[in-house]
């Protein structure tokens, strides 16, 4: 059975599943190796056809191969076998470790993020995200050990009303600036990858994140069978800059789940390349869209 954990001081910590890798992860000191990250909305495995398949959610992850996957609306069910607890599933279909943070109960079940990694995790813990009179939401706030560096990575998911994703978007940079608990170490970078749900672009909540992290590749995931919306984002700062960010869109892709995958490769080249890479992104302009809040189900 899924659940929280609550260290001595009360902070919500993350539980994990360790499996043998697929491959090896090949990043250690040197400067020109790259982690193939991936951030997706799996619509608890229904796919646009409305079938519950986590196989196909596990087949996709698996034509991507990302090192770092963070995921959304992962679910746990009742009367699915061996598929009910979609963590457990994906994890072992994708020989990944699984990072959970503190579940929300949906139904009588449990509904939130994950990390599936290849990489070693140091400590792990929930950030609560809710905010009075909306569903629940949350975050995972994570550090992984790359080689001899400490990768700081948070998968969330935001609200769909705008002033929920500003209260969400500032606690997140506040937990970003605060300090860190003894037992953490100082990380050499963040990544911070999630669906958003912010349709406006830069004139919505992720604002902050673009002036602490420097602007994200705007690039349309929702809906998968006919794109127009940037809802998924994925951030990174420090040393550790984005290169070839795009949205996978296998034939797969678009009937397992309403999102497409958005990849990218977290490359550890130096601070020069990393205000190359922010000073590109800081000219592409938004783009327009109609407001989706109509067309998206209750759980997007």
């Amino acid at each position: 059975m899924l659940q929280s954990f609550l260290d001595a001081e009360g902070q919500g910590h993350a539980k994990t599943h360790t499996r043998a890798a697929n491959r090896p992860h090949s990043l250690g000191t040197a400067e020109d190796h790259s982690v193939r990250v991936v951030t997706y909305n799996i619509h608890t495995c229904v796919g646009v056809d409305r079938r519950y398949d986590p196989g196909r959610i596990a087949a996709v992850l698996r034509e991507i191969d990302a090192d770092i996957a963070c995921l959304q609306e992962v679910d746990v069910r009742r009367g699915t076998g061996r598929h009910a607890d979609q963590w457990a599933y994906l994890g072992e279909a994708t020989g990944c470790r699984v990072v959970l943070g503190a579940g929300v109960r949906v139904e009588g079940g449990r509904f939130g993020n994950a990390i599936l990694t290849r990489f070693p995790l140091l400590t792990a813990r929930s950030i609560d995200l809710t905010v009075a009179g909306y569903e629940p939401r949350g975050a995972i706030d994570a550090d992984l050990l790359l080689g001899d560096r400490v990768l700081r990575v948070i998968a969330t998911h935001f609200g769909l009303r705008a002033g929920e994703r500003r209260l969400q978007a500032n606690r997140l940079m506040a937990a970003l600036g605060g300090s860190l608990s003894p037992h953490r170490r100082e990380a050499d970078a963040v990544l911070l990858m999630g669906d958003l749900n912010e349709w406006r672009g830069r004139s919505g909540a992720i604002r902050v994140f673009d002036r602490r992290l420097g602007p994200s590749a705007a690039e349309r995931t929702f809906p998968s069978w006919l794109p127009v919306l940037a809802l998924d984002r994925i951030y990174a700062d420090g040393p550790a800059a984005l290169r070839e960010v795009g949205v996978y869109r296998s034939p797969l892709a678009r009937l397992a789940s309403d999102h497409l995958p958005l990849v990218g490769n977290l490359c550890w080249d130096g601070h020069a390349a990393w205000r190359r890479e922010r000073s590109h992104l800081s000219r592409r302009g938004s783009r327009q869209a109609v407001n989706p809040l109509k067309a998206r189900t209750r759980r997007s």
